[in-house]
C-alpha cells in the first residue's frame, strides 16, 4: 500500500515538472502569418508615402516636351517656307529681267527690219516674243511649202492656221511665267496660320508648367507665353515677303502678257499685207555667194577679154 502511493506521488510529480508536448492548432498558424504579413506591411508603408511624395512634387514632363517639339517643328518648317520663298522670289526675279531684255533687243531688231521677209531671216534671238515670232514665220514657210498633211492640226486656211500656232505658243510662255506662283500664294496664305498653331501649342506646355509650379506672377508667366508668341511672329515674317512677290510677279506677268498680245495681233497683220507667204531661203546658202559675187571685182576681167578681143580683130587685119 506504501509502495503504491509512493508511485502515484512520483508520477504526478513528473506531471507537473514535465509540459505536455504542443499541439499544433490551425488558427494559430494563420493567426501568426496576419501579423507576419501586417508587420511587413508596416515596413513597406513608409517607403511607400516617401514615393507617393516624392512623385506630387515632381512635375510631369511629357506635355512640356511635347509642346516644345511641336514649337520647334512649327519654326523649322516655317524657316523652310522662308527659303523657298526667298529663292524663287530670287529665281523669279532673274527671270522677269532677262526676258525684258531680250524682248527689247528683238522689238528694235524686229522694227528695224527693211520688210517681212528680211524680219523673218533674224537669227540668234531670244525671249519670248522671239519665239512667238519663230512660230509665226515656220508656220508660214510650212503653208508655203504646200504641205500635203491632212489632219486637224493643219485645218483652216492660212490665218487660222497662224492664229492658233500664235495663240498656243503664246499660252506656252504664260505657263513658263507663272510657273512657281502657286508656290508663292500658298506659303503666303498659310504661314500666319502655322505660326499661330506653333504659339497655341507653346501657350499650352506654358500654362501646364505654370499651374505645376504654384506660382502665376508675372516673372514665371510672361517667358514661356513670349517664346510662344514667336512662333506667330515669324510665321507673319514668312508670309508678308511671299504676298508681295506673288502680287509684284503677276503685275509682271500681266505687262508681258499684253506686250506678246500687242505683237502677235501685229505680226498677224503683216502677215495679212504679205498674203501669208514667207519664201523658204537657206540664208547660208543665199548669203554668202551673194557677198562673195559682189565682192569679186568684174571689170578687170571684162577689159582683159576686151583687149583679147581687140588684139585678134587687129591680128587679122593685118
Amino acid at each position: 500500500m506504501t509502495t503504491t502511493t509512493t508511485t502515484a506521488a512520483g508520477v504526478s510529480q513528473a506531471a507537473t515538472q514535465t509540459p505536455p508536448p504542443s499541439i499544433p492548432v490551425p488558427g494559430a498558424e494563420l493567426v501568426g502569418a496576419a501579423k507576419a504579413t501586417a508587420s511587413t506591411v508596416t515596413d513597406i508603408a513608409p517607403a511607400a508615402t516617401n514615393l507617393v511624395s516624392s512623385a506630387t512634387t515632381i512635375p510631369p514632363a511629357a506635355p512640356e516636351i511635347t509642346s516644345g517639339l511641336i514649337v520647334d517643328a512649327t519654326l523649322w518648317i516655317l524657316i523652310a517656307f522662308s527659303a523657298v520663298t526667298w529663292a524663287l522670289i530670287l529665281i523669279k526675279g532673274i527671270q522677269h529681267l532677262r526676258i525684258s531684255h531680250h524682248n527689247r533687243v528683238y522689238g528694235k531688231r524686229f522694227w528695224a527690219a527693211k520688210d517681212f521677209q528680211a524680219a523673218s531671216e533674224l537669227q540668234g534671238n531670244k525671249g519670248p516674243a522671239a519665239r512667238v515670232s519663230d512660230v509665226g514665220f515656220s508656220t508660214l514657210r510650212d503653208a508655203d511649202g504646200g504641205t500635203t498633211t491632212h489632219d486637224l492640226e493643219h485645218t483652216g486656211d492660212r490665218q487660222e492656221l497662224l492664229d492658233r500656232r500664235l495663240r498656243q505658243q503664246m499660252q506656252k510662255e504664260r505657263g513658263s511665267l507663272e510657273s512657281g506662283l502657286s508656290i508663292l500664294a500658298t506659303i503666303g496664305s498659310i504661314s500666319p496660320f502655322v505660326g499661330l498653331f506653333g504659339t497655341v501649342w507653346g501657350i499650352m506646355g506654358a500654362l501646364t508648367s505654370i499651374s505645376k509650379s504654384g506660382s502665376a506672377s508675372l516673372e514665371v508667366v510672361a517667358g514661356p507665353i513670349g517664346e510662344a508668341l514667336v512662333a506667330t511672329a515669324v510665321g507673319i515674317a514668312v508670309a508678308v515677303p511671299a504676298v508681295i512677290g506673288y502680287n509684284f510677279f503677276i503685275r509682271r506677268n500681266k505687262v508681258i502678257w499684253a506686250y506678246l498680245d500687242d505683237f502677235a495681233i501685229d505680226f498677224v497683220h503683216l502677215a495679212l499685207k504679205t498674203s501669208f507667204l514667207i519664201k523658204r531661203y537657206n540664208t547660208n546658202s543665199f548669203d554668202a555667194p551673194r557677198v562673195n559675187t559682189e565682192t569679186k571685182p568684174r571689170k578687170p576681167v571684162i577689159r582683159n577679154s576686151l583687149e583679147d578681143d581687140d588684139l585678134q580683130v587687129e591680128g587679122a587685119q593685118i
